[in-house]
């Protein structure tokens, strides 16, 4: 629940700036106070006073207001709230956070503050994709920050790509995973979900028959329980869930890239059913069908993602789970897999086609530790993924 919770809006200089407008209000809908900050750069898009009337509060834009500042305002309004978002986060503002910088109100209250930050990024797909925003995307979570988005799709500039603003409901939810109390609060967790698609020529890819249900079901429970979740999806069936920070891709090297790049983390639930062969050189234009015959395809062996993390001589994620999705001799393979792979546990389950769990919305899985094995019954997805959740608290809290 966010009735009675204190939010610090920080709204950065970017055309995203008017769907902040709709987030005060979606906050406000929930019982939530909105305390709204705006730069310089950011009432150049929406107006102090649709801002202020929204929120139903004083805005704050001025580093040397006299009167604030003779009580050391921006200290008291960088400690007073139970969390601070920024949304828009341009890239401009984030590299200023993440060099320790300043030299405006937004900038110094960052700095200022012990209060949890949640960012929801917004920029040109190739700012968001420059080697600088990625460096200090990294110094950023390194630091504690919390991110939501960006998500793909159209930009102001008519580019496409990441760097939208994640959407206000978007960013709702992940306001309440980071003001949840649940036993992972603080516990940063990488999901791996859906399949991946490789691409035989620009129309043609092998795939397999994953929908993600599982892993989307996994990482919706991890937030539920407070966990800062980092889920990395294939083109998968499932909308992603609110409350994570997604991150979309299409074939295994950018799954792997995608999770290496959110390193250091608690734990990897790697649920994806990454494809095993991908064609070695992909043709160019679409292959055509001739009389003479059928085409000649090279296969290569894609990055085995699981035993990547697994045996990482640095930033190992502390618990690393993998799955196991068999049609015969369920225990044994799996067994075999956890040794093999270097993992810790293995959830392993039967996908023959009598069972129905590819793409069903039940599963009934195998849970295979260093320690022995559990069988669960048959239940839905999400139950599964609670139970698996609470399994995950207990070892990173120490309980169990």
């Amino acid at each position: 629940m966010l009735t009675s919770k204190r939010i610090l809006l920080i709204i950065g200089g970017g055309i995203a700036a008017f769907k902040a407008l709709d987030l005060i209000r979606r906050l406000r809908e929930r019982g939530v106070s909105v305390t709204p900050v705006l730069t310089r750069a950011g009432a150049q898009f929406v107006t102090p006073l649709s801002v202020s009337a929204l929120a139903g509060q004083k805005l704050f834009s001025d580093l040397f207001d006299l009167t604030d500042e003779a009580e050391m305002g921006h200290i008291e309004l960088s400690r007073s709230a139970d969390l601070i978002v920024v949304a828009p986060a341009t890239a401009d503002l984030m590299a200023r956070m993440a060099q320790g910088r300043a030299d405006d109100l937004a900038s110094t209250l960052l700095l200022a503050t012990d209060t949890p930050v949640l960012i929801a990024p917004a920029m040109n797909v190739r700012m968001w994709q420059h080697a600088a925003t990625q460096r200090n995307i990294a110094t950023l979570r390194g630091d504690g920050i919390r991110f939501v988005g960006p998500n793909d799709g159209d930009m102001a500039c008519g580019e496409h790509g990441p760097g939208r603003m994640a959407e206000p409901l978007e960013i709702v939810a992940a306001v309440q995973s980071a003001l949840a109390d649940g036993p992972l609060k603080g516990r940063r967790i990488l999901v791996t979900s859906g399949p991946t698609h490789e691409p035989i020529d620009p129309v043609r890819y092998i795939a397999n028959r994953s929908s993600g249900a599982q892993g989307t079901a996994i990482a919706r429970a991890l937030a539920a329980f407070g966990a800062e979740v980092v889920f990395v999806t294939g083109p998968a069936d499932m909308p992603a869930p609110g409350g994570v920070e997604v991150q979309r891709v299409e074939t295994a090297q950018q799954m792997l890239a995608a999770c290496e790049t959110a390193l250091p983390v608690d734990a990897a639930v790697c649920a994806a059913a990454v494809a095993d062969w991908r064609v070695a050189s992909a043709s160019p234009s679409k292959m055509k069908k001739t009389a003479g015959g059928l085409p000649q395809l090279e296969f290569a062996e894609n990055p085995d993602i699981l035993a990547a993390l697994s045996q990482r001589a640095e930033n190992r994620p502390g618990l690393v789970i993998g799955f196991a999705a068999e049609t015969d001799d369920l225990e044994a393979n799996a067994a075999a897999k956890l040794k093999r792979k270097g993992c810790d546990w293995i959830v392993a389950n039967d996908v023959s086609e009598a069972m129905g769990i590819m793409g069903g919305t039940e599963n009934a899985v195998t849970l295979i530790t260093q320690s022995g094995t559990e069988r669960w019954p048959r239940m839905s997805k999400y139950r599964v993924a609670a139970r698996l959740a609470g399994k995950i608290a207990d070892v990173l809290t120490g309980s169990d």
